[in-house]
């Protein structure tokens, strides 16, 4: 069974909780205690193949984005950040935590992949009060590399499980370029003798 873990990262009130509990029960919950960190896991069947998914929740700390990311960005493969499209310092903050994910000083930048990463901007449904437009949202995911949309956790159920599912999708499509760059043992040592004897071959 392939297994897929998800961290979804965003500033306080961005709805994070919202939307992962929008996805695993289909039911919107608006108001969450921010104090603590879950870790919900579900089996899943994706194009006829079981999967088991573990997707993070961390409490929600200022400056938790900026210097405490280490063990989100070491268990993770891959993310979800969040930022409320009516409040300009959560899209800040998804700033931040996109900068710190795709880091190449960081420790966790000797993957062989680039970590699979969705940017959402939550809370569609306060479009008349948006402080974020969406194209502001679209040029932050291209400058880093991530995929980008724009929903409402309270009110777009489907739109929510569309979204969690091509972040997982993404996950699986990096362990499966993964796995074609990396070399097997014997191809490794046919192309190492190739190397060491191959001109000498041509010579005799």
């Amino acid at each position: 069974m392939n297994g897929v873990k998800l961290a979804v990262l965003g500033g306080e009130g961005t709805g994070k909780s919202a939307l992962t509990v929008r996805f695993l029960t289909k039911r919107f919950i608006g108001e969450y205690a921010s104090n603590f960190e879950s870790i919900y896991k579900k089996h899943l069947c994706l194009e006829g193949k079981p999967l088991s998914l573990e997707i993070y929740d961390p409490c929600t700390q200022p400056l938790k984005a900026k210097f405490s990311l280490t063990s989100e960005l070491h268990w993770a493969d891959g993310f979800v950040v969040v930022y409320d499209i009516s409040d300009r310092s959560s899209f800040a903050l998804a700033k931040t935590l996109l900068y710190r994910i795709r880091e190449p000083t960081a420790t966790h930048g000797k993957r062989a992949v680039e970590a699979a990463v969705f940017l959402v901007g939550n809370k569609q449904d306060l479009c008349h009060i948006r402080k974020v437009g969406w194209d502001e949202g679209q040029r932050l995911a291209c400058e880093y590399r991530c995929q980008f949309c724009e929903l409402s956790a309270a009110e777009q159920s489907l739109e929510v499980e569309m979204m969690f599912l091509r972040a997982i999708k993404d996950v699986l499509g990096n362990v499966k370029l993964k796995e074609k760059r990396r070399p097997s043992g014997s191809r490794s040592m046919a192309k190492l003798i190739n190397n060491v004897f191959g001109k000498r071959r041509k010579s005799v």
